[in-house]
């Protein structure tokens, strides 16, 4: 039997999946003109970065779900910026949401990720960046483990994975 909050998760899955493949989780940034220590231009972003790391990263897209191996990351190390390599999570941290995408209980310190308000696809979600480029990460919910509650959603195509 489905819950509502598997119901929900499963919709929202497939939502993502059907939008992140046609490139509709391209929205503008509210954020765009917020200044972040480590900058490039676009074209300095699209040569270093692949176009789908680009498209989640730089213009606030997603991965489809269950697509990234992060998800299935089990080794002790830290997950990065794939932007800027600053670390954004602790492998303690993570935990299986069953969402499809790579989820964490809290970030690797107070200051590594920044949060923004996000009204795309008439949703308001809590749009989670990363504190030194800016790059899109994912999204953040309450609906998390203890001891925090809160489940930061990452795309993990935006990260990389340092083991210890």
């Amino acid at each position: 039997m489905m819950t509502r909050r598997n119901t929900l998760f499963s919709l929202g899955a497939v939502a993502a999946a059907i939008a992140g493949a046609r490139g509709l989780f391209e929205p503008t940034s509210a954020h765009a003109a917020q200044v972040f220590p480590y900058t490039k231009t676009d074209a300095q972003w699209k040569e270093m970065l692949t176009s789908d790391q680009h498209r989640v990263l730089r213009k606030a897209g997603t991965e489809a779900p269950y697509t990234s191996p992060l998800n299935k990351e089990k080794r002790t190390g830290t997950f990065n910026c794939a932007g800027c390599a600053q670390a954004l999570f602790a492998s303690t941290t993570k935990f299986d949401s069953g969402t499809g995408w790579p989820s964490f209980y809290q970030p690797i310190a107070k200051n590594a990720v920044v949060e923004d308000t996000d009204t795309t696809l008439g949703m308001k979600r809590t749009e989670v960046l990363c504190s030194n480029c800016g790059g899109h990460l994912g999204h953040v919910f309450e609906d998390g483990p203890q001891p925090t509650g809160l489940r930061y959603c990452m795309n993990g195509i935006a990260m990389n994975f340092k083991a210890a």
